[in-house]
C-alpha cells in the first residue's frame, strides 16, 4: 500500500510540473507578437519586377498600383477565396486588380482575366512573387506608388477603398 500512496503522490507532482510548464510556455506564446506569413509589411516598397499579362501587357512596379492577389493551382485555400476574389475584382475595375496565378489551372486563368490583369507563373510565383517576397497563397496585397499599404489573407480583410 505504501507503494501505491508513493506513486499516486508521485504522478500528482509530475502533473503538477507539466501544469506549471504548459502554463509558462503559453504566457511566452502570448508575449510574442503574431508571426505574419507576409515579408513585405505596410509601408514596405516592393522589388523591382517586370512581366507580361496574359493579355500580353508588361506590367512592372512602376506600373503596379490596386490590389494584386497571389493564387495557386494547388492550393485548396486558394480555390476558396476566388469567388470571393472574383466579386472583389469585379466591383474594384479591371484596372486596379492584378492576379498572379502559380501553375497549370487554364479555366482559372480565365476567370481571373475576366476581371483582372493576370500573370502566370510556375508554382513558385515568378518575378512578381519574388518583388513581393511572397512564399504562400492566396495572399492579397494592396500596392500604390511602389509601396504595400495592406496585406491580407482573405478578401473581407482587405481594406475598403475610399469612396465605394
Amino acid at each position: 500500500m505504501p507503494y501505491v500512496v508513493a506513486t499516486l503522490v508521485l504522478l500528482g507532482l509530475v502533473c503538477l510540473l507539466n501544469l506549471l510548464l504548459t502554463v509558462g510556455i503559453l504566457r511566452r506564446m502570448r508575449a510574442q507578437p503574431a508571426a505574419t506569413p507576409f515579408a513585405l509589411r505596410p509601408g514596405s516598397a516592393v522589388g523591382e519586377f517586370t512581366a507580361t499579362t496574359t493579355g500580353g501587357q508588361p506590367l512592372t512596379t512602376a506600373t503596379l498600383t490596386g490590389t494584386v492577389g497571389f493564387f495557386s493551382a494547388d492550393c485548396a485555400a486558394c480555390h476558396d477565396t476566388l469567388p470571393d476574389f472574383l466579386a472583389y475584382a469585379r466591383a474594384q475595375g479591371r484596372d486596379n486588380v492584378f492576379a498572379v496565378f502559380g501553375g497549370d489551372d487554364p479555366e482559372t486563368v480565365r476567370a481571373l482575366a475576366e476581371v483582372a490583369h493576370v500573370v502566370t507563373a510556375g508554382l513558385d510565383g515568378g518575378p512578381v512573387a519574388a518583388a513581393f517576397r511572397n512564399t504562400w497563397t492566396p495572399a492579397l496585397y494592396v500596392v500604390a506608388d511602389g509601396r504595400v499599404t495592406a496585406t491580407a489573407g482573405r478578401v473581407h480583410e482587405l481594406p475598403v477603398p475610399a469612396g465605394r
